[in-house]
């Protein structure tokens, strides 16, 4: 999983780089409207970055959750404590650059959440949640005909992702260390990424569907699967470990698949994931190691935070030489 900052939401405080000029509404900590889960917008001077909260309630009075940000894993809150007619916590950081806690201040106004959030370098920008839709499948999906994804010589069908959004790089609120170039390359039917890079997507998008994709890394080299282009499927050289979510195959801080089925690096290996709603299933060198399991949101490094819309199959190229082949998608019809 790439290394830059997870972002996180934030409290309101004197001095932020934002301002927020939301309405007071009334809201309290045993509000059930704010029970749920959360697609968030995060609004900057020139563009916009995902996140994703969960709220839920523990005992009587107490609201819990969890966040994640732009990129990183989800993380626990703890405690969300109710300040006037506002809400807020804090967690610890996990990626981003900075000493301080990310805290969140928020508001329920129209049905929406509305907030600031400040980065623990104390960069502030807006933000807005919208309810995070179910995704249920009303049927069982009928597969149309497969596609192959990767040419023979080319990235036809594919491009390069750009960086994170400028004023979050200026503003020091996320890692800019990483490579802005595109090392990605096809050879002989062989999708290469050398060195870290920018990370790939295909240009069409998709809904449900089952995906074919193998892959190859040397030694302690990392990358990933985005399904959607919002919900990553690990891939890291963790032969002989144990099962955790952000292991290979496990959906990133979310899901931990029931076994590492992983290679020796250096090896071609195999996923064979299918995804219809929030639903997945994973299947790793032939083991099913993921059986119909729902993803609970946007995981670290998403394209957006849009889980009702289609998105594209997008290849994590930031964290090391990683080599794809064999990439067959079958859409749902």
């Amino acid at each position: 999983m790439s290394r830059i900052i997870a972002l996180a939401v934030v409290a309101l405080v004197s001095g932020g780089a934002a301002s927020w000029s939301v309405k007071p509404a009334a809201s309290t900590a045993r509000d059930v409207r704010l029970i749920g889960r959360w697609d968030i917008t995060i609004r900057t001077p020139t563009g916009s970055a995902p996140s994703w909260l969960e709220i839920d309630s523990s005992g009587r009075e107490a609201l819990v959750g969890r966040i994640v940000g732009i990129v990183g894993s989800a993380r626990p809150i703890t405690e969300i404590i109710a300040a006037g007619d506002s809400l807020r916590f804090a967690v610890p950081r996990q990626w981003e650059p900075g000493k301080g806690d990310l805290r969140v201040s928020f508001r329920l106004q129209g049905g929406r959440l509305r907030g600031l959030m400040t980065f623990p370098n104390g960069t502030s920008v807006n933000w807005e949640g919208v309810r995070a839709p179910r995704l249920a499948a009303a049927r069982a999906p009928v597969w149309g005909t497969p596609v192959t994804l990767l040419s023979q010589n080319d990235l036809t069908g594919w491009e390069a992702m750009g960086p994170p959004d400028r004023w979050l790089v200026r503003s020091g609120a996320v890692d800019s260390a990483k490579s802005t170039s595109n090392q990605w390359f096809v050879r002989n039917g062989v999708l290469t990424s050398p060195k870290s890079g920018v990370n790939l997507r295909t240009t069409r998008t998709f809904g449900d569907f089952k995906l074919h994709i193998e892959f190859r890394y040397p030694k302690e080299s990392n990358s990933g699967v985005y399904l959607r282009g919002r919900h990553e499927v690990q891939i890291e050289d963790d032969y002989g470990r144990e099962p955790d979510s952000h292991r290979f195959s496990g959906v990133y801080g979310f899901i931990e698949p029931s076994e590492i089925a992983a290679r020796p690096a250096g090896q071609w290996q195999t996923y064979d994931i299918t995804l219809v709603g929030r639903s997945v299933s994973v299947v790793a060198n032939g083991k099913q190691v993921i059986c119909n399991r729902e993803i609970p949101g946007i995981t670290g490094g998403a394209i957006d935070s849009n889980e009702g819309a289609p998105g594209p199959i997008y290849l994590q190229g930031d964290h090391g030489p990683v080599e794809y082949r064999n990439i067959v998608i079958t859409p749902a019809r």
